[in-house]
């Protein structure tokens, strides 16, 4: 069974890629933790942040995006003590900022999904790439998202960042066009 290239030596990735990655989300909660962890692997492996990503929910209360949004100061403080996250300030005190943002989002949108989902017209883009070397790292549609989140007030929104997030949640098909995930991704962009 052919993967794409960065699913193939370890089980966690293989079975994210398998039954996650590139598959349409439109979940508000979902979406949120997806941002959220996007944001908590810059600089880091994306296997780093699944190995933690059990963890993240329960102490960020599942990603319900209103709970996050009232964590206090100490509650962000005391997790700089917890190993099952990644422990940085900023990007913890982003997560909440970001849900404060996503908040204002959904009052005005009516919902993050409608936000997001906008970005692509509502229709994910099909890639067809053939080799890994071909997949971006961004693209100006990432660049565009980046800078409407930032000016809204989110934080570790980077293009890099809104790239790996539309991929992920299935706005962007960026299987490679071999791999056996490709066509299901691009047949549920259809449902």
């Amino acid at each position: 069974m052919q993967r794409c290239h960065w699913a193939t030596s370890d089980e966690l990735l293989r079975d994210y890629h398998d039954t996650e990655w590139g598959v349409p989300l439109h979940d508000d909660r979902a979406l949120f933790e997806f941002l959220c962890l996007e944001g908590a692997q810059a600089g880091l492996s994306w296997r780093t942040v699944l190995a933690k990503r059990e963890r993240y929910r329960e102490v960020f209360h599942r990603f319900e995006i209103a709970r996050v949004a009232a964590m206090r100061d100490r509650e962000l403080e005391k997790l700089l003590f917890d190993p099952g996250i990644i422990r940085n300030r900023l990007k913890l005190s982003a997560t909440r900022d970001n849900a404060v943002a996503a908040l204002r989002v959904v009052e005005e949108f009516g919902s993050l999904d409608g936000y997001l989902w906008s970005f692509v017209d509502g229709r994910p883009i099909q890639n067809r790439w053939r080799d890994k070397a071909e997949v971006p790292a961004t693209t100006p549609l990432s660049d565009r998202m980046s800078k409407a989140l930032k000016q809204r007030g989110f934080r570790f929104v980077g293009s890099t960042i809104c790239y790996a997030l539309l991929q992920a949640t299935g706005m962007v098909n960026d299987h490679l066009a071999g791999c056996f995930r490709h066509e299901a991704c691009a047949r549920a962009a259809t449902r």
